[in-house]
């Protein structure tokens, strides 16, 4: 072998020391990112299709021949919803489902606890504001109007300005001031354009009206 092809297989050897074993990791590395992203997705699916089963299970705890869902029952399928897949939208539409059981039941501390998880760190803003009107209802029933109407301060997304402005309207009128009940019935109403809905805060006004008289 001639000293040029020495120099040129010496080259040769340089430039994969250099650059071919990078190649290589690099390409094992782009191999483990795809199939790690692959299944990545495939456990996010089966998650979502477990959590979608239990929240499935869980509702249709109702269908009992009186309607009224089995306690026990419920508590499991949440009890699993939430060490499973707490935090999820599923867990948490499964604990708005609970709380309503609770009222239904007349155990109002306890659907206020569960509406409350939901409000504190809700999966989406969604989920955070159904749980606060929901939870404001809640103490509302439990002579806690001036607490629930707390919970309403600020502006709320478009979707959801009528039926707030309408829970803070019904809440002033639970302490009595009738004058910033009407205002907030009259921001719901402009907030609508569902001709029934309007009408059941015409009704609300109207009777703040015949009140005044």
């Amino acid at each position: 072998m001639s000293s040029t092809d020495d120099e040129t297989l010496a080259a040769v050897k340089d430039w994969w020391e250099r650059n071919g074993k990078p190649l290589v990791t690099g390409g094992l590395l782009a191999l483990v990112i795809v199939f790690g992203w692959q299944a990545w997705h495939k456990y996010q699916n089966n998650q979502s299709q477990g959590a979608s089963n239990l929240y499935q299970a869980l509702l249709e705890t109702s269908l009992t021949p009186t309607g009224t869902p089995d306690a026990a029952k419920v508590a499991e399928l949440s009890g699993k919803l939430k060490s499973e897949f707490g935090g999820s939208a599923y867990a948490q539409y499964g604990s708005l489902f609970v709380a309503k059981v609770a009222v239904d039941g007349g155990k109002l501390d306890d659907a206020a606890a569960e509406l409350k998880s939901i409000y504190d760190k809700p999966a989406d803003a969604t989920l955070g504001e159904i749980a606060r009107q929901r939870l404001a209802r809640v103490l509302a029933a439990q002579n806690k109007a001036d607490e629930a109407l707390k919970l309403l301060d600020g502006d709320a997304d478009k979707a959801f300005v009528a039926t707030r402005e309408e829970l803070k309207g019904d809440l002033l009128v639970q302490l009595g001031r009738t004058a910033d009940a009407h205002a907030a019935y009259e921001k719901a109403k402009a907030a609508l354009s569902d001709d029934d809905a309007v009408g059941g805060l015409q009704l609300k006004l109207d009777d703040l009206a015949k009140g005044d008289a």
